[in-house]
């Protein structure tokens, strides 16, 4: 092989280094573009950069934010505002009454004065008086019967208000309580994902595995019936057997290659896939096996009773505890509610002339007549509450069910591995005696076929079961909110199947 790249390297007898530099970036290049990760380095490298992860813990960021900021709902509430003002301002006031009723007055003063002097200047006062009383009425009515003033000002305003609620019906704690749900559902639902994607990880990884295993078993079968092709092909030679049986092994090589074939392309679409799951350039080769604990699980009882901790009825519960708060919300909106408020002006000398230096108080407030039906509102949010419930219930009964049938999954797959491996033992020795028999020309190439064909049955099979296996103890911990122990069951496995993933 060195020669030959030294061949297509050397042109003319000189060598072109430009393109022995290209060669070894190729080559190392392609050494790079694989990663071997063992199942807990791939599960660290899917925590660090799965977007769905990340968005999940976003998501529980900010309910707890959320949560954080209504705690403070009992705090007053104080407000700074300033106002520039330009107004202007008329006042009328009505004199005609007023001054009929000074000229009334004045005349009755000035006809009694005569007879309150000296009868010696009654008659002086008199015709005084008379004179005046004369003359009143046309300096009464130069008076206006109305009086207007129009008054324009300009006014700037700095004020610091302040509300606070004393009593809302219920409705802050009812608010609180619904933020509190809010967190535990966020918490419940990043739970959902990280069981999700560490599932989908185990199905991937592991699932790679069984591909790579597929595809060695298909390449065996494939390089074992060319073995048998050739062997035919010179028993045809030597005359012991006939053209007819040598077609015969000629179609069953030709259905191996087609079967090898498309565990190639299965096995090239899982590298794939694994790949894209965990943002790896390149391939990526598990180096943790698929496996088979064959000693049976503990009872199916001990991963009952913990149903309520699955992230599934954690939403739930969430979801009833968000209900229930919105029951209370609800009822807050028939009771009355009771605040105190207050307001300083800091530019008092040069305030509106309606308008206090201060003012301070308390109120209450209750809404008579709403446009919307309340005793509905609040109806229809106990029907909620009730919904949530029964979800919350349902929730707890599907994991139940769920444990129960993935408990079976698991030890179905178990007991099919157990039987495998003397199935696999007994078909890989039909196969050897089928071969020695027909090289020596005692038996035909259809009992090799046959034989062949089981085993690579048996092997597939095998292969299958260990991936099954591996998927259901992953759904069976997960539904009994156990899956971190994954890990601590692969390490107990006594059985492990190790195929290479390079072709």
């Amino acid at each position: 092989m060195a020669g030959e790249d030294s061949r297509a390297i050397r042109v003319g007898g000189k060598w072109h280094w430009s393109m022995a530099v290209a060669l070894t970036a190729c080559l190392s290049s392609t050494a790079e573009a694989q990663t071997a990760l063992s199942f807990d380095a791939a599960q660290m490298r899917l925590d660090r950069t799965s977007r769905a992860l990340s968005a999940a813990d976003h998501g529980v960021d900010a309910a707890k934010a959320g949560a954080d900021a209504m705690r403070t709902l009992h705090r007053p509430i104080v407000t700074a505002s300033a106002q520039y003002l330009v107004y202007e301002k008329t006042l009328s006031v009505d004199l005609a009454g007023a001054k009929g009723n000074a000229l009334g007055h004045t005349q009755d003063f000035l006809a009694a004065f005569p007879g309150s002097v000296p009868p010696a200047f009654r008659q002086i006062a008199g015709e005084i008086t008379g004179r005046l009383s004369q003359a009143l009425p046309g300096l009464f009515d130069a008076i206006p019967d109305q009086l207007s003033y129009r008054f324009r000002d300009e006014v700037f305003r700095p004020t610091v208000q302040a509300a606070m609620p004393l009593y809302t019906g219920g409705a802050i704690p009812a608010i609180q309580r619904a933020a509190q749900g809010g967190v535990a559902m966020a918490e419940g639902r990043r739970a959902q994902v990280i069981d999700l994607a560490r599932i989908n990880l185990i199905r991937a990884y592991f699932g790679q595995q069984a591909a790579a295993g597929l595809l060695e078993a298909a390449r065996r079968s494939r390089d074992a019936l060319d073995k048998i092709l050739s062997d035919s092909r010179k028993l045809e030679a030597a005359g012991v057997i006939s053209r007819a049986r040598t077609l015969e092994v000629q179609v069953a090589r030709d259905t191996a290659e087609r079967t090898y074939q498309r565990a190639d392309l299965s096995n090239a679409t899982a590298r794939d896939e694994l790949a894209r799951l965990l943002e790896v350039e390149g391939n990526v080769v598990p180096t943790t096996a698929l496996f088979v604990q064959t000693r049976p699980l503990a009872p199916v009882e001990t991963y009952l009773g913990s149903e309520g901790t699955a992230p599934e009825a954690r939403t739930a519960d969430a979801g009833r505890q968000i209900a229930d708060a919105g029951v209370a919300l609800a009822r807050s909106r028939r009771l009355p509610q009771a605040y105190a408020f207050g307001e300083y002006n800091f530019n008092r000398s040069n305030a509106l002339p309606i308008e206090p230096d201060w003012i301070a108080g308390v109120g209450v407030r209750y809404t008579i007549l709403s446009n919307i039906d309340r005793r509905r509102t609040e109806d229809a949010a106990r029907s909620q509450a009730a919904a949530a419930a029964d979800t919350a219930a349902e929730a707890r009964r599907i994991a139940t069910s769920a444990t129960i049938r993935a408990y079976n999954l698991v030890e179905g797959a178990r007991r099919s591995f157990v039987l495998l491996d003397s199935s696999m033992v007994a078909a890989r020795e039909n196969v050897r005696v089928q071969a020695v028999a027909f090289r020596e020309g005692e038996g035909t190439a259809t009992p090799v076929i046959a034989a062949q064909a089981a085993l690579d049955t048996a092997e597939a099979q095998r292969i299958a079961v260990a991936y099954e296996y591996d998927l259901a103890l992953a759904g069976l911990l997960a539904s009994a909110s156990r899956l971190d122990a994954f890990g601590a069951h692969l390490a107990q496995a006594d059985q492990r199947l190790t195929y290479g993933t390079d072709r």
